[in-house]
């Protein structure tokens, strides 16, 4: 299933539900409306997305046995026009945000375009005839392949699909991420990463919008990022959670970034080094995991492209039209506003 969080835009109380996409998006079913048509009574795990998502299994059945009551049997309010809602983030307030660097290219990528510069064609000359190993990118980064690194965003600044994204007022390098991401199901506590798959509750695209003037600085005192990070409507996610069960194999989506209509990344998740399962596992060492929460790939960087303007040495401006597109999921769209 593909779930979204949906505002109709003739209520004027702005209610939130829960719905699947129907017929590749153009109309969506109302899983609350639906349930009560077949039973009587609202269910608990339609509230919102973080219900859905605590509900795991359960939930996901009594969803399908909705979808497939709504497309047979049409009861009245349980089927919208998607043109007439305003998609939010498929989980507007996530109960947490982690985002770590799960793409070596792209650790490897910054290093040379931030720290190396002038050093970076060499750098990638000595790669080439002596291996990554012997590289300075590589020596710079070796902890990074000790675990998956991460950082904790805000989850105040979520914004979905189609919102505007406003440009902070403090940079002139705001950048974009080709990233994708998971929502946790259950909870647990030391998990097993052969066990992991199981707490994963759905994909969804992930653009996390940076400032990279100020990300740049602030990293230089050994810590962050803060404010190139942090800043309102900085988390853009959607355009919907994916269920596990529709994406067989996670690590071989074909992923794209476009700015105003032109192909800027473009990449795959089969060049992912640290997983999914991999950061789950590491989290959940003597901290418990809840439902609702998100963990971000990184930046996808590969052998098909760059992931982000940092590496290619540009950035937005306002009124451009960000796109990132996975396969599976859909399109999360994003114009930068003042």
């Amino acid at each position: 299933m593909k779930l979204v969080t949906l505002i109709k835009k003739d209520d004027p109380n702005s209610t939130q539900h829960i719905g699947v996409l129907l017929d590749n998006g153009q109309r969506i079913a109302i899983l609350q409306a639906g349930i009560e048509a077949m039973t009587g009574s609202p269910s608990p795990f339609f509230i919102d997305m973080l219900a859905f998502l605590r509900g795991d299994t359960a939930a996901r059945d009594e969803a399908h046995a909705v979808v497939e009551y709504i497309t047979g049997q049409h009861p009245p309010d349980s089927i919208v026009a998607s043109d007439s809602v305003t998609l939010l983030a498929p989980v507007p307030r996530p109960e947490s945000i982690r985002d770590y660097m799960g793409f070596e290219q792209h650790i490897i990528n910054c290093i040379r375009a931030a720290g190396l510069k002038k050093l970076a064609p060499f750098d990638e000359w000595v790669e080439k005839n002596f291996g990554r190993k012997r590289s300075i990118a590589y020596r710079l980064n070796k902890a990074w392949y000790d675990r998956p690194i991460y950082y904790k965003g805000n989850r105040f600044s979520v914004v979905g699909s189609d919102a505007p994204v406003h440009m902070p007022a403090y940079t002139k390098k705001l950048d974009y991420e080709l990233e994708w991401g998971i929502f946790t199901g259950k909870s647990g506590v030391d998990i097993p990463k052969e066990q992991a798959f199981q707490y994963i509750g759905g994909y969804t695209i992930f653009n996390d919008f940076s400032a990279r003037d100020i990300q740049m600085e602030e990293m230089a005192g050994r810590l962050g990022p803060t404010k190139g990070k942090d800043f309102d409507t900085g988390n853009t996610m959607g355009p919907c959670l994916v269920t596990p069960d529709e994406i067989p194999d996670p690590y071989d989506l074909t992923m794209v970034a476009r700015v105003n209509g032109e192909e800027w990344s473009r990449g795959t998740t089969a060049d992912t080094t640290w997983t999914f399962e991999d950061i789950i596992a590491y989290v959940s060492q003597s901290e418990t995991i809840h439902p609702g929460e998100f963990f971000g790939s990184g930046t996808c960087s590969g052998a098909q492209g760059r992931g982000c303007g940092l590496e290619m040495g540009k950035f937005l401006k306002v009124g451009d039209v960000v796109e990132l597109e996975v396969e599976k999921i859909g399109i999360l769209r994003n114009r930068i506003e003042e």
